[in-house]
């Protein structure tokens, strides 16, 4: 399993007070192994077995320093649209990456419903940015995951995300899948459901991911229309 903590406290930054601060039990890190791994793989599995009845979260939180609305939806496609990418092609838009992304964004905003027609996933428990940086073993082998970005929401999004930066070993995708296969089309939605990041990352770190996005939406645009 997924090692837990709980928190030591949390509260009002003394020098600033719209700022807060949460205290967590220092861990020291180890060197991760396959076992290690096939931990993460199989404890991710059980975090997502815990469902909602809807997709999002009691309150709106961050995804780094970026806002990530999160009212709660029933549907997945309606909530992955309205609640994740037009967000952030929005924002992009303000940031000055019209040129690159507003045309093509819009049309496939249009076309989310289309791209996730037969897919009616369960509300599971997410991280919402788990990279390779948020996540360690300790001196003692235990998989420990971190600085989340958490709601309800499809549990392939964690696992697109594991593939877009790398740090996730090949015992890590066996063990996950022996413990919760992934239904048909996932490869499928990998594209789109990175794409929320690469614009996240857009919106932070400028253009050469902004390039990136609008790459992904012309290979999604072009799947649909293939």
């Amino acid at each position: 399993m997924i090692d837990v903590r709980a928190p030591i406290g949390i509260g009002p930054f003394a020098l600033e007070l719209d700022v807060l601060v949460l205290a967590l039990e220092w861990l020291d890190a180890g060197t991760a192994s396959g076992e290690s791994e096939e931990r993460l793989g199989v404890g991710l599995a059980a975090q997502h077995a815990v469902t909602a009845p809807e997709h999002g979260w009691r309150r709106d939180n961050t995804i780094g320093s970026t806002p990530q609305a999160n009212g709660p939806m029933g549907s997945w496609s309606e909530f992955f649209r309205e609640r994740r990418l037009r967000p952030q092609l929005a924002l992009a838009v303000a940031n000055g990456f019209a040129p690159l992304l507003e045309r093509e964004g819009e049309r496939l905003l249009a076309q989310v419903g289309a791209l996730l027609a037969t897919h009616r996933p369960q509300a599971s428990l997410l991280h919402g940015d788990l990279w390779g940086g948020n996540w360690l073993a300790t001196r003692h082998g235990e998989p420990v995951i971190f600085d989340p970005a958490v709601y309800y929401g499809d549990r392939e999004t964690d696992l697109a995300m594991t593939q877009l930066f790398g740090g996730f070993g090949p015992r890590f995708y066996r063990a996950y899948a022996a413990a919760a296969p992934l239904p048909p089309g996932a490869e499928l939605r990998l594209d789109l459901y990175n794409l929320y990041h690469v614009l996240n990352h857009a919106n932070l770190f400028g253009e050469s991911y902004a390039r990136r996005a609008r790459a992904m939406i012309e290979r999604l645009l072009a799947e649909l229309h293939g």
